[in-house]
């Protein structure tokens, strides 16, 4: 059986800071088969161009004027095409095995909504 696609979206504004840890911590994980959808949402620092640069086929990444994270989240959702949504925030980053724990028990257990709360 083949393993469904998770769209992962996260709005970013000004976390060049902490942009590439997230980003890495995403790209990282033992789940492979995701979609990373990233929402540069007007950032005035160096975000944008940061998210330009890092090469990996499962990056979308989109571009908007300030207009807010659910704005953001929003044209988030509107793009992904997986059967399954995730969410992170720019600054924060994930341990490896979040997701496939997700999938695991979004899977055995058919609910409608599953969260980590490990931290």
């Amino acid at each position: 059986m083949e393993d469904k696609l998770i769209s992962i979206i996260i709005p970013v504004y000004n976390v060049e800071r902490y942009l590439r840890e997230c980003i890495d911590s995403i790209i990282a994980q033992t789940y492979k088969n995701l979609e990373i959808i990233l929402v540069d949402d007007g950032s005035s620092d160096r975000t944008g161009s940061i998210l330009d640069s890092i090469a990996d086929e499962r990056l979308h990444v989109f571009h908007k004027i300030n207009e807010g994270s659910v704005s953001a989240r929003k044209l988030g959702i509107s793009k992904a095409t997986g059967k399954y949504l995730g969410f992170v925030d720019g600054d924060d980053y994930i341990a490896e095995q979040t997701y496939e724990v997700l999938y695991q028990a979004a899977e055995d257990t058919n609910a409608d909504v599953i969260y980590d709360q490990t931290y």
